[in-house]
């Protein structure tokens, strides 16, 4: 089963990658939490864009975990947003889906 971790050091775009590789699905990031406006840079890692008061850390993700559950681990976590969507980016995965479900 594919697993990914995730720490502060890791830059949006090496998250978006492992991500895709991991699970097959696509990582949205945004600058905050309600996944309005902006998408952060991809050359920032999670620990400089991390919301004020967000704990950080580790977080262990495996690819039975579903959508609306990791997304909302995520925003708990660093105080970010995320969203993930199929694996052309076309369109949002349904929350009750599971990482890897998303990414076919």
């Amino acid at each position: 089963m594919a697993e990914l971790k995730i720490s502060g050091r890791t830059t949006v775009r090496k998250l978006k990658e492992d991500f895709k590789k991991a699970f097959g699905s696509t990582l949205r990031v945004y600058q905050n939490v309600s996944c309005k406006g902006r998408y952060a840079d991809d050359t920032a890692t999670l620990a400089s864009i991390r919301a004020e008061g967000a704990k950080g850390g580790e977080l262990v993700v495996g690819g039975a975990k579903r959508v609306g559950n990791f997304e909302e681990e995520f925003a708990a976590m660093w105080g970010i947003g995320v969203q993930v969507a199929n694996a052309d980016d076309s369109k949002l995965a349904d929350n009750e889906a599971t990482l890897v479900q998303a990414g076919k």
